[in-house]
């Protein structure tokens, strides 16, 4: 496992032990804990984790649209193959629909009101002290929103705008470009790399939240130059621990690597820093199966080769009598990577292609051919639902 397992794991543990369970604006509840923070030494391992799959080219290529591209536009996703936004992009008639997050009747009928963000202040942009008003159309008329998915009810709906269609609105991407917030990082970090305090990058700008779907939760960044080495912190103001924290992550580590080179820099200490670090209670049994993995992995880590080469043969064995979608199957085939990586240990690497010295030149293609996870093993998918 890497340190990334072991610290992440440590945050999981304790907060299925000592999180509170409350409601939220998704409608499915969590278990959190006030503020959970951790560092990680770049110079010494790439924080990957293993204990579950790790969708690299999804992540990466969901930092650099933000980062690099400066986009707020899903359909440049979708390009890519990533469907990472999905659930929070705006619809083609300019309406974001909120979904029940378990529709057990389905009724295609059922209408909502739809909100007009912009009709609370800029001071208010969450409707704390004022109500939010219903948008009224050219004719003067509440407007009104239907389900566009097939199976699931809507819950509520919010007016952007046509403008906005296939974006998330005035958010991450669309601050980026608008303060031009890689440019102006990397023009400091070259320039004026001891003297220049104040490498801050916000992607939480009050005049933008009325209209952004959902206001940035990695919010804020802090680069420092120390001699020849860019460290970076990182601050989250909200964490969807199961879900969201392993993407997170390593997506700033890769930012920072990125940075660092093309400033002529070495990277080095990434901090990060959470608050209200939450796991939806229904990721629970998966976090309980990534702990049951760690502590598999350090229990075979204690038998010599010859036990675990015969313990892998007798679970090859018994795998061919399971159904491939039984839960036993899938824990008899972690069982075998974990023994897999415990005979043939490798660490994971974040390769960066060395060539590249210009950030808006690292490839963002579908094939992400600048930014691979080399040496990279693990102990199966665990999947879990989204929370809109």
């Amino acid at each position: 496992m890497t340190e990334f397992d072991i610290e992440y794991l440590k945050l999981v543990k304790k907060i299925l032990e000592e999180g509170k369970e409350v409601e939220n604006r998704t409608g499915i509840n969590v278990l959190k804990i006030p503020e959970y923070s951790f560092k990680f030494d770049l110079r010494k391992e790439d924080p990957i984790l293993t204990t579950k799959k790790f969708y690299a080219r999804q992540a990466i290529t969901e930092m650099l649209w933000i980062w690099q591209m400066a986009s707020n536009d899903v359909r440049e996703l979708h390009k890519r193959d990533v469907h990472i936004w999905d659930e929070w992009m705006v619809d083609k008639d300019g309406i974001y629909r909120i979904y029940e997050p378990e529709t057990t009747e389905y009724d295609p009928d059922k209408e909502v009101e739809v909100i007009d963000p912009l009709s609370v202040p800029v001071s208010d942009p969450f409707g704390l002290m004022h109500e939010f008003k219903p948008k009224l159309d050219k004719n003067g008329n509440v407007m009104k929103a239907k389900s566009l998915k097939e199976g699931k009810n809507i819950k509520s709906a919010k007016w952007y705008g046509k403008k906005y269609a296939y974006t998330i609105g005035t958010a991450y991407g669309f601050i980026v470009n608008r303060y031009k917030l890689a440019e102006t990082l990397i023009e400091s970090i070259k320039n004026y790399p001891q003297t220049d305090r104040r490498k801050v990058k916000s992607l939480w700008q009050d005049e933008f939240l009325r209209t952004a779907v959902l206001p940035s939760c990695v919010w804020s960044t802090e680069w420092n130059v120390l001699g020849d080495e860019l460290s970076l912190m990182v601050h989250q103001r909200s964490c969807d621990v199961g879900l969201g924290l392993p993407f997170n992550v390593t997506q700033y580590a890769c930012l920072l690597k990125m940075i660092a080179q093309v400033t002529g820099l070495i990277p080095s200490i990434i901090s990060y820093s959470i608050n209200d670090p939450h796991i939806y209670v229904n990721e629970i049994e998966g976090m309980n199966e990534q702990l049951r993995r760690a502590n598999k992995y350090n229990e075979l880590s204690k038998l010599n080769k010859l036990e675990l080469i015969t313990m892998k043969k007798n679970l090859e064995n018994n795998r061919l009598f399971l159904d491939k979608n039984s839960n036993e199957y899938k824990i008899l085939d972690s069982d075998l990577k974990i023994i897999d990586m415990i005979l043939d240990p490798v660490k994971p690497e974040l390769w960066i292609n060395p060539d590249i010295d210009d950030f808006f030149k690292f490839d963002n293609s579908k094939e992400l051919k600048d930014v691979k996870v080399k040496n990279y093993k693990h102990m199966g998918e665990i999947k879990m639902k989204v929370a809109q």
